[in-house]
């Protein structure tokens, strides 16, 4: 299997500071794996609700998580500070995929990177909505 190529800052559209946390660290003294799923979370949903005004305890739609993946390329630890790179990969009309990647601040390459899908659904129904047009406007902003 061939080793992915590793992005740079400027293969994304959005930066997002991300403060590492002492139970974001494993018993092998590096950010456990599981938890990039947790940056790549935080950093597309400030997105949302900071620029395409989703409305996430009151709003009729959510986003649910259908696929992801994650590349990672060199550790990191706490209490490194971090910045989420986001862009839109690929936009449907109810379904967006991302690409996210984590970079060690200052740093140009990143440390992880990788991709989820959001799937945007009626929080009533749980069926898949078109993506709002304010919302999708902020996507088509990133979208690579």
């Amino acid at each position: 299997m061939s080793k992915p190529q590793r992005p740079t800052v400027d293969d994304y559209k959005v930066l997002t500071p991300i403060t590492t946390r002492w139970k974001d660290n494993d018993i092998y003294g590096h950010v456990n794996n599981v938890t990039y799923y947790s940056y790549f979370d935080t950093v597309a949903n400030q997105y949302l609700i900071e620029q395409g005004g989703l409305d996430i305890h009151t709003g009729a739609i959510v986003g649910f998580v259908v696929n992801s993946g994650c590349n990672y390329h060199a550790p990191i630890a706490f209490p490194d500070k971090l910045q989420g790179g986001l862009r839109v990969n690929r936009l449907g009309t109810s379904s967006v995929e991302y690409g996210i990647a984590i970079f060690k601040e200052g740093e140009t390459q990143a440390v992880a990177d990788g991709h989820f899908v959001h799937v945007f659904v009626d929080k009533t129904s749980n069926q898949s909505v078109p993506i709002p047009d304010t919302l999708k406007a902020a996507l088509q902003a990133i979208a690579v």
